[in-house]
């Protein structure tokens, strides 16, 4: 059984950056690992995957240039590193691991993965 932990969401100002990570057991990084996030009263999106090797990386549209996700396999972590943080970007912010980014994106409508318990950011103005 895979397991996911969140880490490093928090309150920040217009402007920070931020930097999450998620911590997995129970799985040999052979997973696609990738984030999402879901605000108040808004459904769960889609924010980026990247594969089992690193080499591949998918960002929703919106994000790209200000979020960057990554892995260490010989720690078992993936990273979502957030710039330019915007008061849009105040939500849920979760883990997943999926046996590949196709499977990956479409988590929240087909199931296949594992999901995390979440972490808070919230961006101030």
């Amino acid at each position: 059984q895979v397991q996911l932990v969140e880490s490093g969401g928090g309150l920040v100002q217009a402007g920070d950056s931020l930097r999450l990570s998620c911590a997995a057991s129970g799985t040999d990084m052979s997973y696609a690992m990738g984030w999402f996030r879901q605000a108040p009263g808004k459904e769960r999106e889609f924010v980026a995957t990247i594969n089992w090797s690193g080499h591949s990386t998918i960002y929703a549209d919106s994000l790209k240039g200000r979020f960057t996700i990554s892995r260490d396999n010989a720690k078992n972590t993936a990273f979502l590193n957030m710039n330019s943080l915007k008061p849009e970007d105040t939500a849920v912010y979760y883990c997943a691991a999926a046996p590949t980014v196709h499977i990956m994106m479409e988590l929240t409508t087909r199931g296949g993965g594992y999901w995390g318990q979440g972490t808070q950011v919230t961006v101030s103005s």
